[in-house]
């Protein structure tokens, strides 16, 4: 479920795009630092999002300096931390963790295995530190792996479950705002169902995987509609939520996520789609006395001996 919620950056300012990167740099070293290497491994955009989130709405104290990248070791890179930047690194670990232990169960993938082990002890520490995440999590992993074992055919019910986990994620504090900040996890959590399962449908097709898009029986390209349609639904719930909190702070970073970037996956695929389709279209539009190697013939009377004289 990882990928969705980033930012359109041609659309961010400059100004606001460092601040963000701040944060993200903050959740990246908040992993390092609490959870180690493997923990910093699981960094995400998506978490980086639910800092910016519980931080624009919560003002906590707010410490602003530099830190080196490894990825990018030629200078020092600006990172904000507090105390929301740690609950989403730590959310990070929750998430992270049943989703390698996912990518094992699916496709036997021995890296997810190892991932998932290497993040075991991370795992147990932040779910005594937040055994209501934890729980929801938990059941969340169970309730789809039912939902998958009864081959549940409404792209509503699997989408649900991901929306109910999400919210109890974004609920950070038990307060005047627990509510809305789920209502905004929930909505945006059935928006990241229906986004990857559209993405992955032609995968999961081929794969005999469950993914509840199938049971229209259409391709992705033929879907493409019918699943704009639920997303905007969704995403209209999840900015009307978002719209309620009293929010000053990093809001036109917010906006620019929940407005423009989540949809970059989905249209994606639909430009991969439309890509495909125009150059089969190509394909079949090719002058029909084209020889087998592609090479069309001569005209008739002009066609050129073996020796090409």
């Amino acid at each position: 479920m990882f990928g969705t919620v980033t930012i359109h950056q041609p659309e961010l300012k400059f100004k606001d795009f460092d601040v963000y990167r701040s944060f993200y740099c903050g959740v990246c070293r908040s992993l390092k630092h609490r959870h180690g290497l493997s923990g910093q491994s699981t960094l995400s955009y998506d978490m980086t999002f639910l800092a910016v989130l519980l931080s624009a709405l919560y003002e906590p104290e707010t410490s602003i300096g530099t830190t080196w990248c490894v990825p990018h070791p030629l200078t020092k890179h600006p990172l904000r931390s507090n105390t929301f930047v740690d609950y989403a690194a730590d959310m990070n670990i929750l998430l992270s963790y049943w989703q390698r232990l996912d990518g094992w169960k699916d496709d036997k993938k021995i890296t997810a295995k190892f991932g998932a082990d290497t993040l075991k002890r991370a795992y147990r520490k932040v779910s005594e530190a937040y055994p209501a995440q934890a729980a929801a999590v938990e059941e969340y992993v169970r309730e789809l792996s039912r939902c998958e074992a009864e081959n549940d055919a409404n792209p509503d019910t699997a989408a649900g479950l991901t929306g109910r986990m999400l919210g109890e994620i974004f609920a950070a504090k038990d307060d005047e705002w627990a509510q809305v900040l789920r209502r905004v996890g929930f909505y945006l959590g059935k928006f990241i169902y229906l986004t990857d399962a559209y993405e992955d449908l032609d995968q999961d097709r081929k794969k005999g995987a469950y993914n509840p898009w199938l049971s229209y029986g259409k391709s992705r390209a033929e879907l493409a509609q019918t699943v704009k349609d639920a997303l905007n639904m969704m995403m209209s719930e999840c900015c009307l939520a978002f719209e309620y909190l009293p929010i000053l702070m990093y809001e036109d970073i917010l906006r620019n996520i929940l407005y423009a970037g989540v949809w970059l996956r989905y249209e994606a695929a639909v430009r991969e789609d439309r890509e495909a389709a125009g150059k089969k279209a190509a394909e079949a539009a090719a002058p029909e006395n084209s020889t087998s190697d592609g090479l069309q013939e001569a005209p008739s009377g002009e066609k050129e001996d073996s020796h090409g004289i």
